[in-house]
């Protein structure tokens, strides 16, 4: 499909901004189905006002992992993990885990 750059009006400051042909090809590689509604200024102030801030990090929080310390079963190696260690069960050290537990293949 053959796209042309469109002028659309954004909906929260009302200024007209340009939906490239390039940007049309990619939402549709995406599937995305709907044009934006934001000029790229207005997007990004909807972004960092938004609750969670930086949707980068998991679960919408921009707060830091807090981590504790352990000991690695396996190595002995000192490590940081992202869950409080209960001592009934084995930490490992990521090179560790993933020697115990190599990635799944889907």
């Amino acid at each position: 499909m053959s796209y042309t750059d469109k002028q659309i009006t954004c909906s929260d400051c009302g200024t007209a901004f340009t939906f490239t042909a390039a940007e049309q090809e990619q939402f549709a590689s995406r599937g995305y189905t709907n044009e934006p509604k934001r000029c790229a200024t207005c997007r990004a102030a909807r972004k960092q006002n938004s609750p969670g801030g930086n949707r980068s990090s998991s679960y919408g929080s921009s707060a830091p992992r807090q981590m504790f310390p352990a000991k690695c079963a396996t190595c002995g190696k000192d490590t940081q993990v992202p869950f409080e260690p209960r001592g009934d069960r084995p930490v490992y050290c990521s090179d560790c885990y993933r020697k115990t537990n190599p990635a799944k293949r889907y």
